[in-house]
């Protein structure tokens, strides 16, 4: 084992969509449209901006067909992509355990695969917080209802002082989004969980686990940056209109993930040139074919 191995990523893209019925019933929620992009394609950019390009996607046995047909090896964006099947939902910290023998003592990056983020600074975050020796760290986030999400409290230096899942009185505004960077030893912790009064491994008590080593830390996304958790009606709507006025307006594209494979010179144009031949009359095409040209 390398003594100082890489991170690799994890995409927990399984859960049935039931906040989003009827829309999934027949679909995985991942694969929903974001304005002009599969919703599956912001959570995989994000690992991508990391630097991550070995990641491990995992779906339902239904479902995973669908992303594999979607997004193939990830050789066109020169990253390797990996599948695996969750049976049914156990809870947030059973990809840990799922993908313990891909993640082979390796650190990893869990995301959620409906969790959206952008941000001026976010790549920079994203790229220091990947680092092999980076301790164990999740992001905090204010929002207004923070009833709704789980919660970190904070002391004056920014030190983690509690964790609370969905709290009647929350401890702050500080939301914590579905972006994990953990060590080699998130699948033996997953492991040792017990299910909750619902029947599933808690994400809160996985990072319990770290706070109580005292090793987890909490990096706070400003003003600058945004979060949306795409789990309604209403969220799909927010998200899907802010990438579409950002884009309108900007001319550039949020999770192209060809034009993230350019940036990094994991792929070259005459690679990105062929998947664009490949690819129908869209706004999408369009964009790639103007990358290429400039």
């Amino acid at each position: 084992m390398s003594v100082n191995p890489h991170r690799k990523g994890l995409i927990l893209a399984g859960g049935d969509g039931t906040r989003l019925h009827p829309i999934t019933h027949a679909i995985s929620k991942q694969l929903l449209p974001i304005y002009d992009k599969p919703m599956i394609y912001y959570s995989l950019s994000v690992l991508m901006l990391a630097g991550i390009r070995e990641i491990l996607l995992i779906s339902t046995p239904k479902n995973l067909p669908l992303y594999q047909e979607l997004l193939g090896s990830g050789s066109q964006w020169g990253i390797e992509i990996t599948y695996q099947r969750q049976s049914e939902p156990r809870g947030i910290p059973e990809a840990f355990i799922l993908g313990e023998n891909y993640l082979a003592h390796h650190p990893s990056c869990l995301i959620l695969g409906d969790s959206f983020f952008y941000g001026t600074a976010f790549s920079d975050t994203l790229t220091r917080l990947a680092q092999p020796n980076t301790p164990p760290t999740i992001l905090a986030y204010p929002v207004a209802n923070p009833s709704q999400f789980g919660i970190l409290e904070l002391d004056h230096q920014h030190n983690i002082v509690s964790l609370q899942e969905k709290p009647t009185h929350p401890k702050s505004k500080l939301a914590i989004p579905g972006l994990y960077f953990f060590d080699s030893q998130a699948p033996t912790l997953a492991k040792s969980l017990h299910p909750s009064p619902r029947g599933e491994l808690e994400i809160t008590d996985l990072m319990n686990l770290y706070l109580e080593t005292g090793s987890l830390k909490a990096e706070i996304l400003g003003r600058g940056s945004t979060w949306l958790d795409m789990g309604s009606h209403d969220s799909l709507l927010d998200a899907a209109n802010f990438v579409r006025v950002l884009q309108t307006r900007q001319g550039l594209h949020i999770a192209c993930l060809e034009e993230i494979a350019l940036q990094k010179n994991w792929i070259t144009p005459a690679q990105c040139a062929q998947s664009v031949a490949n690819m129908g009359q869209s706004t999408y095409r369009q964009y790639l074919e103007s990358l290429l040209t400039e």
